[in-house]
This record gives structure tokens, sequence and C-alpha cells, in this order.
């Protein structure tokens, strides 16, 4: 079993949750629904999106366990040895680069879906990881 801390893994995934809500909400929201071409009619209510909701915080407990796992695995690296939360946010920046960016970047290429949204949804789930990051190196 990997010596992974479990509760280290639920708040980072909280923070990336709170994150994703800040980035589609309060902070960037009107400019992700014009990405996104979504036209808010008024009638949206939090209870309507309470399913997504809880398995996008699934979603982001899994992320933050392959994190968590993959800086376990390579924290005993010289290049990541040593290095706590730094190192930490250095794998997740790489599993971000390697797996999410390369692997949502196929609907741009395929698919022709907005680059804008996919630019920003890059920069939002970068932010996730470098704070998922911190938080399991720190933990």
């Amino acid at each position: 079993m990997l010596p992974i801390n479990l509760l280290a893994v639920l708040v980072a995934a909280i923070a990336c949750f709170i994150i994703g809500f800040l980035f589609h909400g309060p902070v960037f929201g009107k400019l992700w629904m014009k990405l996104a071409n979504i036209h808010p009619t008024g009638d949206e209510k939090l209870s309507g999106m309470l399913p997504q909701m809880l398995w996008n915080l699934v979603a982001n407990i899994i992320s933050a366990y392959a994190i968590a796992a993959l800086y376990s695995f390579s924290s005993t690296s010289p290049y990541i040895a040593g290095f706590g939360a730094f190192g930490a946010v250095v794998v997740a920046v790489w599993a971000w680069l390697g797996f999410i960016v390369t692997n949502s970047s196929m609907g741009v290429i395929w698919m022709k879906q907005n680059p804008k949204l996919w630019l920003f949804e890059c920069v939002s789930s970068l932010v996730c990881v470098i704070a998922m990051g911190a938080i399991l190196g720190n933990w």
C-alpha cells in the first residue's frame, strides 16, 4: 500500500473544487460562459447541479490521489527528493502537461472545439494541480 495521506487527498480535492468554482463562477464566470456559449436563463438552481458537483468532487479526489501516488513514486528520485511541496508541484505540473493538456487538446484538434475555451480550461486545471501538489507536498 502506498503511503498516501487520505486527509491530504481530500483537502487537495476540495481546494481544486473551490478553485474550479471560482474560475467558472465569480472570478471568470462571464468569460467562461461567453467562451462556452452558455446563455443563462435565470432559472438555474443549485439543487439542479448537485449530481454534477458530486461527480466533479469524485473526479477531483481521483486526481488528487493520482498526484499523491505519482509524487510518492517519484519522491525517491534525486530530481524530486527533498523538495517537499515544490517537488510535488513539479510532479503535478508534469502530470498536467503530459495528460490533461495533451488529452484535452484532442477536442480542439479533431472536433473543432473552441481553442480559447480549451486554453481557459487548461489554465483552470493548471491552477488546480499546482494547489493540489502544494497541499499534498506540504502535508
